[in-house]
């Protein structure tokens, strides 16, 4: 890398914008999703518009990043530009929920390359005792977005149109466009090696396989019904087969060897549980405050706002007693404070203040906040500079792969709970003629409208039961996450004394 002739100010700016707009991309989709649902309909296919944009995220990480140690940074940091603004504009044009989530997948591939590249593009640029602000500064970058997210959704989507929850993309990486095409300039001296594509192709159908039918099963088609039988059946080939693949390849997607590490192993066994649990605060706060409090989207903007705060907040925190204590230790704290917050959002229903709510938030954005920089920080802890990109690549991957199974499983379990709920509190003498009252019209201001008080409240009723259902199956993963944290042992940051002279200076 000769990046002297680069224009470091404007390189690391770009990255900067690239990083903001991708990180804020799901938080920004989220506080959108209840005004989205009432326009386009489909609320049976809302997990998947969250799923399908994370599971082309995840599929395209490790190949990225690959690609770029290969083939350059530049050409597939812009590639990726280019398909996410195009699958920005495309989901900006969608007119149904299925087009919708096509959509949200073309920018998923954009979104697997934009993040690695950028992280591998500083470590380029700037020397190991530099590295480490830099990092931090694109780590704010991320508890920024968490925060400016949910408010800037909100705001669009009341005073503009959900639409332009994706348009606002735009101007944003064009710009970074712009900046990345002209200002960094690198060498064409790269490092070859082999892409697992066998491994990549396999873990993401076997995630597919498994994803469709929890999805179809027990609604679209029957549970014991040929097609559900084969989808997991093909779950449980392509997942044998992906393990016999990464255990002989030579660059393998997740290295097995690195398991051996009892710090590595419990580290990403937490981040996926972690990522698990949160993934339902995130997607289904905003519609809990829509459509059980009432009112805009600025009212669940403004109300998720405290769990990103507390988010941070707690990342800071982390980041900082990882140099004062064990990992296990500060983890513990995290765990406490995740499985309270879970457990408090398990009890939400109508009658839940927004205080409580808010309260309810900030102790699970500070519980899962300290995860985002300790589990990061011990999952290279063993590890030399050749081997710490796999390992913090494998610890994001494992992350959103945690993310894109709960909330394709919990999202299920919602879905079901409400719609056998409404249901159940239905006959036909009580909806107005001519009016189909399914989940869909349950969102619906319009519809409600229309209908007696005692329909109206046990449609939000219903509502708040499915979301607070859903929060109780969520502590499973966050219980567990705490028992993988008691297997992380004692190691931590060991910061070298300074000698006499750097002391003085």
């Amino acid at each position: 890398m000769n990046a002297q002739k680069s224009n470091i100010k404007l390189v690391v700016a770009g990255l900067l914008l690239g990083i903001l707009m991708s990180a804020m991309d799901n938080t920004i989709v989220a506080t959108a999703m209840y005004t989205i649902v009432k326009d386009l309909g489909g609320f049976d296919q809302i997990v998947w518009v969250t799923s399908a944009y994370m599971v082309a995220v995840m599929a395209g990480t490790p190949i990225f990043g690959k690609l770029s140690d290969m083939y350059g940074r530049k050409r597939f940091y812009i590639f990726g530009l280019v398909v996410f603004l195009a699958g920005s504009m495309l989901c900006g044009m969608a007119d149904t929920m299925l087009q919708l989530i096509i959509f949200r997948a073309i920018q998923g591939i954009g979104g697997g390359a934009l993040m690695p590249i950028a992280f591998t593009i500083v470590f380029d640029l700037f020397p190991p005792e530099k590295r480490g602000k830099m990092t931090g500064l694109l780590g704010a970058v991320f508890g920024t977005s968490s925060i400016m997210g949910p408010l800037l959704g909100a705001f669009i989507t009341d005073n503009i149109g959900w639409e332009w929850v994706f348009y606002v993309n735009l101007p944003l990486g064009i710009v970074s466009f712009i900046f990345i095409l002209t200002a960094y300039k690198e060498t064409l001296s790269h490092v070859k090696q082999k892409i697992d594509w066998t491994g990549a192709a396999t873990l993401v159908g076997a995630v597919i396989c498994l994803m469709f039918g929890l999805e179809l099963g027990g609604k679209t088609y029957a549970w014991d019904s040929p097609q559900i039988i084969s989808l997991f059946v093909g779950f449980l080939v392509l997942l044998f087969i992906f393990l016999i693949t990464e255990s002989k390849a030579e660059e393998p997607i997740i290295s097995f060897k690195m398991f051996q590490k009892r710090l590595f192993a419990s580290s990403n066994a937490v981040a996926l549980c972690y990522g698990a649990a949160f993934i339902v605060a995130t997607v289904y706060i905003p519609i809990f405050v829509s459509g059980v409090y009432g009112g805009t989207a600025t009212n669940s903007g403004l109300i998720l706002m405290p769990m990103m705060v507390g988010s941070v907040f707690g990342s800071q925190i982390g980041g900082i007693m990882t140099t004062k204590t064990s990992f296990r230790n500060i983890m513990i704290v995290s765990s406490i404070c995740f499985i309270a917050g879970i457990f408090s959002l398990s009890t939400l229903s109508p009658e839940t203040s927004r205080t409580m709510l808010t309260l309810f938030m900030i102790l699970t954005g500070v519980g899962v906040g300290f995860s985002f920089s300790v589990l990061s920080m011990a999952s290279i802890h063993n590890f030399d500079v050749r081997q710490r990109g796999a390992a913090t690549s494998t610890n994001s991957f494992l992350r959103a792969l945690g993310m894109t199974v709960g909330i394709t499983i919990f999202g299920i379990i919602q879905r079901n709970v409400f719609t056998d709920k409404l249901a159940a509190g239905m006959t036909g003498e009580n909806a107005p003629a001519g009016v189909s009252f399914d989940a869909d019209a349950a969102l619906s201001s319009d519809v409600l409208d229309k209908m007696p008080p005692a329909i109206r409240e046990h449609a939000i009723s219903s509502l708040a039961d499915s979301i607070s259902q859903s929060f109780t199956w969520a502590l499973v993963p966050a219980v567990l996450a705490f028992v993988f944290v008691l297997m992380m042992g004692n190691e931590r940051v060991v910061v070298k004394p300074k000698t006499p002279e750097q002391a003085r200076g």
